[in-house]
């Protein structure tokens, strides 16, 4: 038995520039049109979508779910990391007052995280508990996850194998789909596939 997991982040938002966190902010109509176009690139066969909380995911998620029948549930296990002190800030911002606590915490977020922020670790039990959750839940069937950057790539270090403190080496942008099967066994193992429908 084969579980697949499409893996969407959201579109552009108000002050995307920002560590938004978990500020609420809402998408752009950009943000809205990046959405719809990847969902074009990718027809919908999803019979459920599990959705951040945030309105970000979230409105989006209630829209592509009434549109297509679509059951959706939210998980606020795929909320993105809380960055503390740093949260609703740009780097920008940051570079003019933080600059070497910012750099390092690009080059290892894991020993250098924003102060006061969710803990790296304690950010990738949270996703890696619902991940392990939904796999159990929905074996054998296709599942939609709409949620943020950082939840993507947790989950992408945890199906490569990839040291979490070097998340940030991997890209998603906004409205990006990442695929992944899960061949359901005694030890299920997971594979990423980059562009199925390329």
């Amino acid at each position: 038995m084969t579980t697949f997991i499409d893996l969407l982040r959201h579109g552009e938002t108000e002050n995307s520039h920002r560590y938004c966190g978990s500020t609420d902010y809402p998408l752009t109509l950009l943000g809205w049109t990046q959405m719809w176009n990847t969902i074009e690139k990718n027809p919908p066969h999803w019979q459920q979508i599990i959705t951040s909380p945030l309105t970000r995911c979230a409105d989006f998620a209630q829209a592509l779910g009434q549109r297509y029948s679509i059951p959706v549930t939210q998980d606020a296990r795929l909320q993105e990391i809380h960055f503390g002190e740093w949260e609703d800030q740009s780097a920008a911002e940051l570079m003019q007052t933080h600059a070497d606590a910012l750099s390092r915490f690009w080059q290892n977020p894991l020993t250098y995280p924003p102060p006061k922020a969710e803990h790296l670790l304690d950010f990738q039990a949270r996703v890696l508990s619902a991940w392990y959750e939904i796999q159990r839940q929905f074996v054998d069937e296709k599942n939609l996850l709409i949620t943020h950057s950082g939840v993507i790539r947790v989950i992408i270090c945890h199906i490569q194998q990839h040291p979490i403190e070097r998340l940030l080496e991997f890209e998603v942008n906004h409205a990006d789909m990442k695929h992944a099967c899960i061949e359901q066994a005694e030890h299920p193992q997971a594979m990423l596939i980059l562009d199925p429908y390329a």
